[in-house]
């Protein structure tokens, strides 16, 4: 399994807030401290795959602003080609504000900007792809066309279902990985997922929908793989976390970088647990990633 790893997704700026914990309604506290940093689910993904040592290419649309000229200069520089990240007009570029609290957990506000006027038309040839990866920050149709034009030239494809919205599990027929955490595999199924037994149940019941593969990201728990005949888990190593942003991110870029160079989904599951899990331990999404050494 070698080739291109295209990410078709967001790209936002983070407006990052550093705080005890979030306000309540009507409520103002005073933060501790401000970032403003390259983010966006796609991107994001993008960037850890690149780090990973993946050949990446972005499919997107920023706005021609300076957060949208930023972004640009971000993923140059990390290696992800940006032929087809276009330049739109119309819109600005997505944003997205994150309040951090002192355990590390995070609260986000996404404004889509660009993000909302990507089409199928934006999605770059796959003849060269080895795998498509997308998520939920661009138009669901986009999301669904993108995936059966994948399916239907033989081109593995991963979704992340996040962040968590309704989908057609019928257009979903021949992704090979669909890769949720706790709460969206729940949306998903309508069914409990506070055990690992039911977590196990409702990735099942998403395979018998003609999916190859479901990984669900157990955040300090690891990661477990359902497919038709076998569960794989990998537990997380212990970390003291300080912010999770984009730690679901860094797995699936790594996962996939990891995929397209070795083919062994068991070793890019491994390798994607220990590689989230030591991102929640720096502050930022793409700030916290690190270069991994084949």
């Amino acid at each position: 399994m070698t080739g291109r790893i295209i990410v078709a997704g967001s790209v936002n700026t983070d407006l990052v807030v550093f705080a005890d914990r979030a306000p309540g309604p009507g409520e103002t506290l005073a933060g501790r401290d401000f970032a403003t940093l390259p983010g966006g689910k796609g991107a994001n993904q993008a960037v850890a795959a690149a780090y990973c040592g993946g050949d990446v290419a972005m499919a997107g649309r920023v706005g021609m602003d300076g957060f949208g000229e930023a972004a640009r200069a971000s993923l140059t520089e990390a290696g992800v080609d940006i032929a087809h990240l276009h330049p739109t007009a119309d819109a600005p570029s997505g944003i997205a504000s994150i309040v951090v609290e002192a355990g590390g957990e995070n609260r986000i506000l996404v404004v889509p900007g660009a993000n909302g006027r990507v089409t199928p038309d934006d999605l770059p040839d796959l003849a060269h792809a080895a795998l498509l990866v997308l998520q939920l920050e661009i138009p669901i149709e986009t999301v669904h066309i993108a995936i059966e034009r994948a399916v239907a030239e033989g081109v593995a494809c991963l979704l992340n279902p996040a962040p968590a919205a309704p989908l057609d599990l019928a257009r979903l027929r021949g992704l090979a990985y669909l890769v949720p955490n706790r709460g969206e595999l729940a949306q998903l199924t309508n069914r409990p997922v506070g055990r690992f037994d039911e977590v196990v149940a409702a990735a099942r019941r998403l395979v018998r929908h003609g999916i190859g593969a479901v990984i669900v990201t157990l955040g300090a728990d690891g990661a477990v793989m359902v497919t038709e005949h076998r569960v794989a888990h990998v537990e997380a190593p212990g970390v003291t976390p300080l912010d999770t942003t984009g730690a679901g991110d860094a797995f699936i870029g790594c996962f996939a970088a990891t995929l397209v160079r070795t083919g062994d989904a068991d070793q890019a599951l491994a390798t994607a647990v220990r590689y989230a899990a030591d991102t929640v331990t720096r502050r930022g999404a793409q700030a916290s990633y690190h270069r991994l050494s084949a």
